[in-house]
This record gives structure tokens, C-alpha cells and sequence, in this order.
């Protein structure tokens, strides 16, 4: 009986171990539909965790990645930030030239405005391992939405997502994000609004799933990250013209 070693920091995966060089997690009604999407990603260049298939248990298994999250550093260099902005633009670049089966099932917990690309849904320092490859975990919230839409998100929870910190500070983490990236004006235009939309929409879904029992994110909106996205969607809010004036060339 192989050894299996449990993973924390997932949320809303279920139970995930390590096995030997594999992460198992359970097996959900989209992840035909995320594994196809992984692997034309990986097909296009975008460095992924391998899809291996399904386990006697009926799991899903995916290559373990070695390295550290991301979320498990105080502050991240400018450097850094542009690499993760980058990084991002491949996945959209490559996202943006896959056609998803007519007929997919996707599991994403909050609706997007649109659906011009499958996208992560989380590219969040929590899902970023850095090691010898930097590369993003837990693809199971993959559905279609925007450009716009998941950049707004991880622009945000890469630099924005400490609302004690000062907002000067701040906007130069998210100049640097954002060049890394290489957004266009009509991006930088729409980021500071759909940032503050976006984090407004994480904290709507925790508070509606505790008042109506829905989990995992009831649990979670009393376990802390509730009153975490409260005060950063208010931050976000409070600070618009110091994003404004950073976004700008």
C-alpha cells in the first residue's frame, strides 16, 4: 500500500495526498473537462501540473510539483511580481486559442461576466509553487470567462490583498504585476473598477453561502477569510485613484 502523505492549504479541493511524485484528489463531474484543458495548455507550452488519470480509488492523479507557495512569502520583489505577470499572459495567450467541447462541465463557485476564454479562476499565491519551475496548481475551478476578469483577480490577490499595507506600496507591487503582464490600455482602464468588483464577488460568496449553509465556504467564512475579504474588497474600494495612477503609462 503506497504511503500517502496529506496536503494542506486546499479549501475546496476535498482531501488531497501526496503519493510518491502524484497529488490524488477527488474526481468531480469537470475534471474531464479541466484535464482537457490542462493538457492543451501543456501542449501549447504552458508549464502545468501533468494530468496522470484516475487511481483504483477513483481520484484524479496529477504530478506533484516541489517547491514553495508563493503565499508563504512576507513580500514578493518586483521582479517577482512581473515573472508572475508574465506568466499569466502565457496562460491567457495559450487559453485564448482553445475551443472547449460544446459540451463540458465546468464548477466554478462564482459566475463570470462573460466567457471568451477558459480561465483558471484562482491564479492566486496560494495556487503558485516556486521552486526550480514556478508554476500554478489546483486547475479544478477552470471554466470560461474573461481576460479581464481573471486578471482583476490575480493582479489583486498577488498585490493588493494586504489591507495594511501602505497603498503606495501596494501600487508599485501592482505596476509591476501589471507590466509583467503586459496589459494593453483598455486593460489598465477597466482593472481598478473589475478589481474591486472581483473582491467584492469572493466576499459575496462567503457571506451568502453562510447564511445559507453552503460549504465549504461557510466554514470558511467564520474561519477568517470572511472577515479577510471584507476589509481587502474595502480596500480595494478605498484606494481606486492610487490604482488609477499606477496603471497609467
Amino acid at each position: 500500500m503506497p504511503h500517502e502523505e496529506a496536503l494542506s492549504g486546499g479549501n475546496a479541493s476535498g482531501a488531497v495526498v501526496r503519493v510518491g511524485d502524484t497529488v490524488r484528489k477527488p474526481w468531480t463531474a469537470s475534471t474531464p473537462s479541466v484535464t482537457a484543458y490542462v493538457r492543451a495548455l501543456r501542449a501549447a507550452g504552458i508549464d502545468a501540473p501533468e494530468p496522470r488519470g484516475r487511481d483504483d480509488a477513483g481520484r484524479q492523479v496529477l504530478e506533484y510539483v516541489p517547491g514553495e507557495l508563493a503565499l508563504m512569502r512576507a513580500t514578493m520583489a518586483a521582479v517577482e511580481l512581473r515573472r508572475v505577470g508574465a506568466l499569466v499572459r502565457a496562460i491567457h495567450d495559450a487559453s485564448a486559442g482553445y475551443t472547449p467541447a460544446a459540451d463540458g462541465i465546468w464548477e466554478s463557485a462564482i459566475p463570470a461576466p462573460g466567457s471568451d476564454l477558459v480561465c483558471h479562476n484562482d491564479l492566486a499565491p496560494w495556487n503558485l509553487v516556486m521552486g526550480e519551475r514556478w508554476v500554478f496548481i489546483d486547475w479544478d475551478a477552470a471554466a470560461p470567462s474573461t481576460r479581464l476578469w481573471d486578471l482583476a483577480y490575480a493582479a489583486q490577490t498577488f498585490t493588493l490583498n494586504d489591507a495594511s499595507l501602505e497603498a503606495a506600496a501596494a501600487a508599485a507591487g501592482l505596476a509591476a504585476f501589471i507590466d509583467g503582464y503586459g496589459a494593453d490600455e483598455t486593460l489598465r482602464d477597466a482593472l481598478p473598477d473589475a478589481m474591486a468588483e472581483r473582491a467584492a464577488a469572493m466576499h459575496d460568496l462567503l457571506r451568502r453561502s453562510h447564511a445559507e449553509g453552503v460549504e465549504p465556504w461557510a466554514s470558511m467564512f467564520t474561519a477568517g477569510h470572511g472577515g479577510h475579504w471584507a476589509s481587502v474588497s474595502g480596500y480595494v474600494r478605498a484606494h481606486h485613484a492610487a490604482w488609477v495612477v499606477a496603471l497609467s503609462r
